[in-house]
């Protein structure tokens, strides 16, 4: 369990982020299409995992805009943004802010996601929402960075995230974002 903020106020996740070097756990989520997206589907692609309350505060969009602004050059690596949403409100977020290149997943069948990445909050006002967290992955599923925010209203370390993905750069097939759809 870690200990972060919520406004300046304490508040727990149901564990501790994947170590660097330490494989991420086997996952599942949702798309907006309501198929089932898993760990297994991106194997051999290099992964932002971007992990947030919901996309309807502020920083979590704001958030959202700036990896996919970041990533925009990295055509074989994928940006994953993941929150409880539901995958309705997500394709309509990613419709309206024109982020073609972020594959949003909801958790909210799979919560098991947020338990076995450490990043479910268990008590507080956000209590069952997920952390505000990054988890760069290479293309073998290993984590290359992770961060958990200790404030939940600030923004990422997006810098070192893409740094991560960057510095691991493996070509990929060029309809790496196309095989994952």
């Amino acid at each position: 369990m870690a200990t972060i903020t919520l406004n300046g106020n304490p508040t727990h996740t149901s564990g501790e982020l994947p170590i660097v070097g330490f494989a991420v756990p086997a996952f599942s989520l949702t798309r907006t299409d309501l198929r089932d997206l898993s760990s297994a589907d991106l194997a051999g692609k290099r992964v932002v995992l971007s992990i947030f309350p919901s996309l309807d505060t502020a920083t979590c969009a704001k958030s959202m805009r700036r990896f996919h602004e970041l990533t925009a050059d990295l055509s074989d690596a994928l940006l994953l943004c993941v929150s409880m949403d539901l995958p309705f409100a997500q394709d309509l977020f990613c419709g309206t802010e024109h982020l073609e290149r972020a594959i949003p997943a909801s958790a909210f069948r799979h919560p098991e996601f947020g338990r076995d990445l450490g990043v479910t909050l268990v008590d507080g006002p956000l209590r069952g929402l997920l952390a505000r967290a990054v988890v760069a992955m290479d293309e073998n599923g290993t984590v290359i960075h992770a961060e958990l925010v200790p404030e939940v209203t600030q923004e990422p370390d997006y810098e070192a995230a893409i740094h991560a993905i960057r510095s691991h750069h493996h070509p990929c097939p060029e309809d790496a974002l196309e095989s994952t759809e």
